[in-house]
């Protein structure tokens, strides 16, 4: 619209075919610029949406296998479960919340992993079978750690404002010398109107993959709470655990 409304301030000298071949080759260049600009934005925020939601499903993973390491001590490892759970809880209100709100459930999260270590510990292994699931208990408690560390250090926007102020003007500037050549009619306002929403969704599109945990495009906690609903009952039992034993021995 700004773009029509100074076409008609201009006088007619300087819309003529000339200026107008000219105005479109130097919009093509930026038209090819912003396209690729769009493309690189759009890929960055995709990667970075996949690699989070892939350290989601494995962070999963590894509660509900260390879930089942546990399940080899039976009711000795009552207050290590107990501890695992509150942590899976814990994952679970800080990464899908607020800002604000993740520096306290940081805390609390950093609080139980501590706990489940000195938990896993405290564990006085019986046999072979024991001491191996003690040991890989341990090992994975590290993993979870790190890949909670990960997670939180990836929860940072990934995209610089910068480029997108420079992909909003320069889309801008098309716009308008599409104004400035276009007649004053509906179907010519239309068109533009539904070029400049594809567009802006493509932007959209961008900022919400860039907040994975967040807003209308975000990564399901299906996998963290899957594991939460199994946790006591997908373990093996202890029965299962001394059918195993003696089968090692």
């Amino acid at each position: 619209m700004l773009g029509m409304h100074l076409r008609a301030a201009l006088p007619d000298h300087q819309l003529s075919p000339e200026t107008k071949d000219s105005v479109r080759l130097g919009m093509g260049l930026v038209a090819t610029m912003t396209a690729l600009l769009l493309g690189l934005l759009v890929a960055s925020a995709k990667g970075s949406y996949d690699a989070q939601m892939k350290e989601v499903i494995h962070l999963a993973g590894r509660l509900d296998f260390l879930d089942r390491l546990l399940g080899f001590y039976g009711p000795e490892a009552a207050e290590a479960s107990e501890v695992l759970r509150s942590l899976n809880e814990g994952l679970i209100e800080q990464l899908w919340t607020d800002k604000e709100a993740r520096k306290t459930h940081t805390d609390h999260v950093f609080s139980h992993f501590q706990a489940l270590y000195d938990s896993v510990s405290k564990l006085a292994p019986e046999n072979d079978v024991q001491r191996a699931a003690k040991a890989e208990a341990l090992e994975t408690t590290k993993d979870l750690s790190k890949t909670r560390w990960l997670l939180s250090a990836m929860g940072d926007t990934s995209i610089a404002t910068p480029l997108l102020v420079i992909v909003i003007l320069w889309l801008t500037t098309i716009f308008i010398s599409f104004g400035l050549f276009a007649p004053m009619n509906w179907t010519a306002i239309g068109s533009m109107f539904i070029g400049a929403l594809s567009v802006s969704s493509a932007i959209f599109l961008i900022m919400e993959l860039d907040r994975p945990f967040g807003g209308v495009i975000h990564i399901s906690d299906a996998p963290l709470r899957h594991t939460l609903n199994r946790a006591g009952r997908g373990t093996f039992s202890q029965i299962d655990s001394l059918h195993l034993t003696e089968s090692m021995q």
